[in-house]
């Protein structure tokens, strides 16, 4: 079943090349009205990374415009800004119903040595030993809403597992910090740019709603409206999606109504191979 799920994902992450550099993908809705932004950066990079030979991605830095239709496919148009000895960059601006609704600067670079150091792994439990989030929502499945039911309870392509999972229906007030475990649902090909597609995806589930923590909501109260304005990642080191990653994540200030999450992204053996940034539009409607 998870490998079914998974194949699926892949198969969603795979453009139908339209010549000049640009390529279509297809949509679907994770539950929500609009496009899941996951999917668009995942996407992107796809497209990004089809038009550069020998080079990994170590950097993206995106906008999302406008909301996207999750029943129309998107085109990518790539540009080609630069091809150096070391760095190579590229522009993509995703359109749909002939509008962008979504840029992104992907720098890619050559193989190289250098200096090490990284932050440490903070000490958490093994992903063995809690429950995934899919196992947790069906626990309190009949006082979920019911138009998001079978959603939130479904098994998922990449399995996430809270580290203190909260109550979603009744939210206590947390520091705006929290840890996920979270893997493929199965093997992967060994293809590093698919592997950092899958891990750009990933990285939109969960880290804006870590703002929301001080102030007792969740992305289920009807009153809360949170939508991402921006994210950006940079790749340390090598990984692998299909083993256990630790995404730890925090969220230093909420305010004008925008919070900002920040995630750092460690191997099981306490790698740090990715960090992370996002801030989102974060405004809670007054009841008329």
């Amino acid at each position: 079943m998870n490998h079914d799920l998974l194949q699926d994902l892949l198969d969603h992450l795979t453009l139908e090349p339209l010549g000049e550099d640009r390529f279509r993908g297809e949509s679907r809705s994770l539950g929500g009205k609009s496009v899941f932004g996951g999917q668009v950066l995942g996407q992107a990079l796809v497209a990004a990374d089809a038009t550069v030979t020998g080079r990994r991605a170590h950097s993206l830095h995106a906008y999302f415009l406008l909301a996207g239709d999750p029943q129309a496919p998107i085109v990518y148009e790539v540009e080609r800004i630069r091809d150096g000895r070391s760095f190579t960059t590229r522009r993509v601006v995703a359109v749909q119903h002939g509008r962008a609704i979504f840029n992104m600067a992907v720098s890619f670079q050559a193989a190289e040595e250098g200096l090490e150091h990284h932050a440490p792994m903070p000490e958490v439990p093994e992903p063995e030993e809690l429950l995934s989030a899919s196992e947790l929502y069906r626990q309190v499945a009949d006082r979920l809403p019911e138009e998001r039911r079978e959603k939130l309870i479904a098994e998922r392509p990449i399995e996430l597992r809270p580290v203190e999972p909260r109550d979603l229906i009744h939210p206590d007030r947390r520091p705006p910090r929290r840890q996920v475990w979270l893997r493929a649902a199965g093997a992967l090909p060994d293809d590093p740019g698919l592997h950092q597609a899958l891990l750009a995806y990933a990285s939109d589930f969960t880290l804006l709603g870590t703002s929301v923590y001080p102030h007792g909501l969740s992305f289920l109260d009807p009153s809360l409206q949170a939508v991402s304005l921006d994210h950006a990642m940079w790749f340390h080191r090598p990984f692998r999606l299909d083993d256990w990653l630790l995404y730890s994540m925090d969220s230093p200030s909420a305010s004008a109504g925008r919070g900002l999450g920040r995630g750092s992204i460690f191997t099981r053996d306490g790698r740090l191979i990715a960090s992370v940034a996002q801030e989102g539009v974060i405004r809670v409607r007054k009841p008329g």
